[in-house]
């Protein structure tokens, strides 16, 4: 055991020296970090916060001057163009002049005055389904705001039924909160997978592999000593996503750290082992680096990360279950947001934990079988 220890610990020391001695690849494993997780909560939001529309005023009364300075009062709706009749509202959505147009048709105050339904038409840019459906949700709020305040000034009583509506776990329904919390796990994912699978093939491209077949380390030690840099540089980036995400996004942690750092190592071993069998299968670095970037986009496209996984085609579902992305998704954005613990995350553990069994297995036996 002793000897073994020592052997996988200058394997590791090797390993780790191989990796972070060049300062260029010291940059590699640490700008990405920070400029995707500041590009993703900066910039990759579904939340609405600005939106331009165009206002097409047929009636030209009070009433309807009222809902327009709703909409120009909301913060949210910016009125960039005024339309003069409806042969403009093409032309305006077509050339996104506006992302939706409000039309108030003609005696939109008699038929308001009247107490008679009046219709308001909202014709949106579906080109963005996000943007679209997020805009004429606000604006749908506005209209019928707009008009329990009308009903309100008359004397006329609305339906008692009042709709409250509360989010739990991002009160706000923060786009920005979701997304920082599955990549703790996610965002390392690219470079573990490329740094493990190029691990062998750096060796036989460069012709020290054959040196390591004349050394006394077995096959096991030889996997461990290859496996364990990457899963430390995955939860160093982890660990820096998550201060990011704790002390410059202000994202409140409900959960705790033991289980999601747990699952993060059990997650970082499954992407090891699969890097791993890539790199015991590739001939040169370029091939490793061709077979890792061909699987990263089926497992992030896969895992739940951008799209809900009941969105996409039964098969596809089923085909998620053997994608490790999936479950580090759904374990840190749980712990993270919902505070889940150990014995709620056992369910996206077991797999996670079978997964890396398979692969690192896997890995080993191909490198017994090339030391053979």
């Amino acid at each position: 055991m002793r000897d073994f220890l020592f052997d996988l610990l200058a394997l590791f020391r090797k390993e780790m020296l191989m990796t972070l001695k060049d300062k260029r690849s010291r940059t590699i494993l640490l700008m990405p970090v920070l400029v995707q997780t500041f590009l993703f909560g900066y910039v990759a939001s579904y939340d609405l916060t600005y939106a331009d529309y165009a206002l097409l005023d047929s009636d030209r009364s009070q009433a309807s001057r009222d809902l327009a300075a709703a909409f120009d009062g909301s913060g949210i709706f910016h009125r960039s163009a005024t339309l003069e009749n409806a042969s403009q509202i093409a032309d305006t959505i077509d050339t996104k002049k506006a992302q939706l147009v409000i039309h108030i048709g003609p005696h939109f105050e008699r038929d308001l005055e009247a107490g008679r339904a009046v219709p308001v038409q909202v014709l949106v840019d579906g080109r963005n389904s996000n943007v679209a459906g997020t805009a004429s949700g606000y604006a749908t709020e506005i209209i019928d705001t707009f008009s329990k305040a009308r009903l309100a000034e008359k004397g006329v009583r609305t339906p008692e039924v009042a709709v409250f509506t509360r989010a739990w776990f991002n009160p706000n329904l923060i786009t920005r909160w979701n997304i920082i919390a599955g990549m703790v796990a996610v965002l390392g994912v690219i470079q573990v997978l490329v740094l493990s699978g190029q691990s062998v093939a750096r060796e036989k491209e460069q012709g020290t592999f054959d040196q390591l077949l004349v050394t006394p380390l077995g096959p096991m030690t030889l996997m461990l000593g290859k496996a364990l840099p990457p899963v430390l540089v995955g939860l160093a980036q982890s660990s820096l996503v998550l201060v990011i995400a704790l002390y410059w996004f202000n994202i409140p942690f409900a959960g705790s750290y033991p289980p999601l750092f747990l699952g993060l190592v059990i997650f970082n071993c499954a992407i090891v082992g699969i890097g791993l069998c890539i790199s015991a299968l590739s001939a040169t670095m370029q091939q490793a680096l061709l077979y890792s970037f061909t699987l990263l986009m089926p497992m992030i496209l896969l895992s739940g990360f951008a799209t809900p996984i009941a969105s996409m085609p039964e098969s596809f579902q089923y085909a998620t279950l053997i994608n490790p992305v999936r479950y580090g998704v759904e374990f840190s954005q749980r712990i993270y947001l919902e505070g889940a613990d150990l014995e709620a995350m056992w369910r996206l553990y077991w797999p996670l934990a079978l997964m890396a069994v398979i692969t690192l297995g896997a890995a080993s036996r191909l490198f017994r079988s090339r030391l053979g």
